[in-house]
């Protein structure tokens, strides 16, 4: 059994990890977390799910060891988890989107002591869909247009999100391309598409959980590569896979195509 420590318990996905990981034997919650001033603080973390009380109480302090940390909160309260792992040698799992550089670098140097798996989400469909448009941006080449647009629920901070960027990434390094060649959104007078863009659109609206394409556009055709969540629940089955596949591995910086046995995805020769 993998004991496993939940950030931001109160929130909607950790809400979600309490209630799916109490009902998979292979699990024991032993520390439910949130910021000090939450009104949360104290009470039992399986009421605050709807699941009834589960016997861990809320706090600020981690105070068991455990042997996985779960953090999907804001970067604020993620780079005060990674310097807890880090010291007292936790694997982390960071679902944290809206990182800058300087937190990517200090997860580098993080994982140097420790094993941590970073992704901008949880859905493994979402790793099968980064090798596949960065299989067809290889292929079709400049002749096709590529725009990556994604949507989201009314109530997410960040954007473009985190996994539309990664989407960009996978391409960008498939291609040979840096980040110089994205272009986030169009306007004005003089906003003509220029051969080697990319563009990032972002929507916000209703309930949306999360959909994700990108476009390959030539003339005459065009290559729609969709990924749709449907329930926040996937993410949350996705992240306790990955809990399950990250616990006992030596230090190093992982992702969901380790998880998934993806091999490397080609790259253009230089």
């Amino acid at each position: 059994m993998i004991c496993i420590a939940i950030t931001g318990a109160a929130g909607r996905m950790g809400q979600r990890l309490i209630a799916l990981a109490r009902q998979d034997e292979g699990f024991r919650i032993v520390a439910a977390l949130e910021r000090p001033d939450h009104p949360a603080q104290g009470r039992d973390a399986g009421e605050v799910a709807g699941i009834g009380p589960i016997g861990i109480p809320i706090t600020a302090e981690l105070k068991p060891t455990p042997q996985v940390l779960l953090d999907f909160t804001l970067p604020d309260s993620t780079r005060h988890w990674l310097n807890v792992c880090r010291d007292r040698r936790i694997a982390m799992l960071i679902g944290t989107t809206g990182l800058e550089s300087a937190d990517h670098a200090a997860i580098d140097a993080a994982a140097a002591v420790i094993p941590i798996l970073q992704s901008p989400t949880m859905a493994l469909g979402v790793a099968v869909l980064y090798r596949l448009a960065a299989e067809a941006a290889r292929i079709l080449g400049d002749d096709y247009d590529i725009e990556i647009e994604e949507a989201h629920h009314r109530f997410k901070k960040d954007a473009p999100s985190g996994t539309a960027l990664g989407l960009a990434d996978a391409i960008l390094k498939a291609t040979g391309k840096s980040r110089d060649s994205l272009v986030f959104g169009r306007h004005g007078a003089d906003a003509a598409r220029r051969s080697g863009q990319i563009g990032v659109h972002a929507l916000r609206m209703g309930d949306e959980v999360g959909r994700h394409t990108a476009y390959f556009g030539g003339l005459g055709e065009r290559l729609e590569l969709t990924h749709r969540a449907t329930s926040r629940d996937t993410f949350v089955r996705g992240a306790l896979r990955c809990a399950r596949w990250l616990a006992g591995r030596p230090p190093g910086r992982y992702t969901l195509a380790d998880v998934l046995e993806l091999a490397p995805a080609a790259v253009p020769a230089t």
